[in-house]
């Protein structure tokens, strides 16, 4: 009989050929230092950190920089085009990212309105079919939107980045069904993003079957970012092993959780 551990160790998924054994992502923005984010990132047992272009130094190896504490040859460094309102800021965003560290992996952001951060879906697709052709592995950050998310899959996106709830909001999944209609709407790996407060959080999303979660502002902002990250490392792996169990089928009504058959009547 498999422990858990090895069980977990073999789940791998896959974005572009690439296998990933952590289903964590986490983000690189709001952190104290570098430091902080380089012990963050090694307590939540993450392979993949974000690093938005436009915020956190990657491009500039005259200043202090992301990649002198975190070993691209590790983790996937995958830069994102935070903070672009245009698809044309996102294009060039990504080419500079591209042209300065060698990583052609974007995760594509593309923002319609400041107060909100919710994405620009025409803006989103747009600048996708421009970075798919150039040859870049894009993973664009939408709404929880099935039809979308198949567009974005047919025009070669390497995977989806549905939101959980608004960017930074902390409130939690808010629409379990989206998630689940997306999920089943295509077949490249769906990475549930933006909206995460707390681990506790993790587990709802992970048990819809989703390949992998994303967050950054929960770690950056909790009271003890280390603590945080490390129980996020097991609320994902929760909830994971949750799903591939197979929960209980919801009822109305109660059900005797110990046998009654041969139990002698009482009066």
């Amino acid at each position: 009989m498999q422990d858990w551990e090895t069980l977990l160790s073999e789940d791998r998924f896959e974005i572009a050929g690439r296998a990933f054994r952590s289903r964590l992502i986490i983000g690189s923005g709001k952190f104290k230092s570098f430091q902080e984010n380089k012990e963050v990132l090694e307590a939540s047992g993450a392979e993949i950190i974000t690093v938005a272009v436009r915020r956190v130094n990657i491009t500039d190896p005259n200043k202090e920089n992301l990649l002198d504490y975190i070993d691209p040859k590790k983790y996937l460094i995958l830069p994102n085009t935070a903070g672009c309102y245009t698809a044309q800021e996102a294009i060039n965003t990504a080419t500079l990212a591209r042209e300065a560290t060698g990583i052609n992996w974007i995760k594509l952001e593309v923002i319609g309105d400041q107060k909100t951060l919710l994405p620009d879906m025409e803006q989103t697709y747009e600048a996708a079919k421009v970075l798919v052709k150039e040859g870049f592995i894009v993973l664009p950050y939408i709404f929880d939107d099935p039809i979308y998310a198949k567009k974005f899959e047919d025009i070669g996106c390497a995977a989806v980045m549905p939101l959980a709830a608004p960017i930074g909001s902390g409130l939690g999944l808010q629409n379990p069904y989206n998630i689940m209609f997306i999920k089943e709407a295509v077949s490249v790996p769906v990475i549930v993003d933006a909206g995460i407060g707390s681990a506790s959080d993790i587990p709802p999303v992970m048990e819809l079957g989703v390949d992998g979660i994303l967050t950054n502002t929960a770690l950056a902002e909790a009271g003890d970012p280390i603590k945080m990250a490390v129980a996020m490392k097991y609320a994902t792996l929760a909830g994971r092993l949750a799903y591939l169990s197979g929960r209980m089928p919801k009822r109305t009504y109660a059900v005797p959780s110990s046998p009654t058959k041969g139990v002698p009547f009482k009066s």
